[in-house]
C-alpha cells in the first residue's frame, strides 16, 4: 500500500508541475516562434509545425527526468 501512496504523490506532483507549465507557456512570447519552426501559408491553407520548439521541450523534459532518476 505504501508504493501506491508514493505513486499517487508522484502523479500529483507531476500534475501540479504540468499545470504550472501550461499557465506560464502562454506568457512566453517566443515559444512557438523560434527559428526552425516551419510555417507554410497559402491562400486558404496554413501549415504550422514547431520543430525547434518540440526539440527544445524534449531536451528540457529529458534533463528533468534525468535529474529525477539520480
Amino acid at each position: 500500500m505504501a508504493e501506491f501512496a508514493k505513486t499517487l504523490i508522484y502523479i500529483g506532483i507531476v500534475l501540479v508541475v504540468l499545470g504550472l507549465i501550461f499557465s506560464v507557456v502562454g506568457k512566453i512570447p517566443w515559444l512557438g516562434n523560434l527559428p526552425g519552426d516551419i510555417t507554410i501559408q497559402r491562400d486558404r491553407f496554413t501549415f504550422y509545425f514547431p520543430l525547434t520548439t518540440c526539440i527544445l521541450i524534449s531536451v528540457i523534459i529529458t534533463l528533468v527526468l534525468y535529474f529525477f532518476r539520480r
